[in-house]
């Protein structure tokens, strides 16, 4: 039998884990509702926030939340420069060739940061302040953890009043809805799309730094598997869905801690396969996701 401790204790690490997966997964639904790309160098962009906030740590000596707001700042701008470079020529062709188009990014920023920082994992030291354990009984909870929560809450419910209250977010909408129309309509859908890259890529760069603040390490391929969970999150709530890509998040976070957490060890390796048995599962009972429209939306 397990303790009420140990019960609590893995909620709360899904809890953690299923609020970064929730961020990544929003990022990939706001490009897709739009844009219907799945953008796979996404999870690259979380990579490339843990490098940046390290190197203005270590080499410039800049303050930590500093450093993490720069680090923002620079995979904001690589994520439009690569909506520029590489997604906005390609807008009016087949979807199969902007997906092909967005492996090929994330590959060549995988290797780049090969080539640039070295195959070999790196440390990555928070501040004292983020690295103090509370324990209650056997149940204890970082600061880290606890920042890590409530910052993906206030940036999913921020989110959410954004895309319903601002102008700009009624436009994204209302693009998810309808191109053409919004075109009609004297929108500047080039505005709307930078906006979404704006946001998905500071999503992926928040995740990130979390991500490595958690588990204290950072390596070049670190988002590629992160990323391709959240993917997997996005759908199993309904891609195109925000709502839907928080719950699938949080859902796959949960499932994920509970699976190693109360499943005998040896079947802990497996974690990642269950991820997509998960995936097959929804799609063959619900294809659209748990909170997908059956028609043709992109919301």
């Amino acid at each position: 039998m397990f303790s009420a401790d140990y019960i609590l204790q893995q909620i709360m690490n899904g809890l953690g884990l299923g609020s970064v997966y929730a961020l990544i997964a929003i990022g990939y639904t706001i490009v897709y509702g739009i844009l219907r790309l799945i953008n796979f160098a996404h999870g690259d962009l979380l990579m490339l926030s843990c490098y940046a906030a390290v190197g203005f740590v270590t080499n410039m000596f800049l303050p930590f939340p500093l450093a993490v707001f720069l680090s923002l700042v620079i995979v904001v701008i690589i994520g439009v420069l690569i909506e520029r470079m590489a997604y906005r020529p390609l807008r009016k062709t087949a979807e199969e060739t902007t997906l092909i188009t967005s492996f090929a990014v994330s590959i060549l920023i995988q290797n780049l940061a090969v080539m640039l920082f070295s195959p070999q994992p790196k440390a990555f030291k928070l501040p004292d302040y983020l690295t103090s354990t509370f324990q209650a009984g056997t149940f204890s909870f970082s600061t880290m953890n606890i920042v890590i929560i409530i910052t993906s809450a206030l940036l999913m419910f921020g989110l959410s009043m954004f895309i319903k209250k601002s102008k700009l977010g009624i436009a994204m909408r209302a693009s998810a809805e309808n191109m053409d129309a919004t075109i009609l309509m004297g929108i500047n859908l080039n505005s709307v799309i930078r906006t979404a890259f704006i946001i998905s890529s500071a999503l992926a760069a928040i995740a990130g730094i979390m991500m490595a603040g958690k588990y204290g390490r950072i390596e070049p391929f670190m988002g590629f598997v992160p990323g391709l969970k959240a993917f997997v999150a996005a759908v199993i709530g309904g891609i195109g869905n925000i709502t839907g890509a928080a719950l699938g998040g949080l859902l796959l976070g949960f499932a994920e801690i509970l699976f190693v957490g109360f499943l005998p060890p040896e079947l802990s390796a497996y974690k990642d396969a269950f991820v997509f048995v998960a995936l097959i599962i929804v799609l063959l009972v619900k294809p659209t996701g748990i909170l997908g429209a059956t028609e043709d939306r992109r919301v």
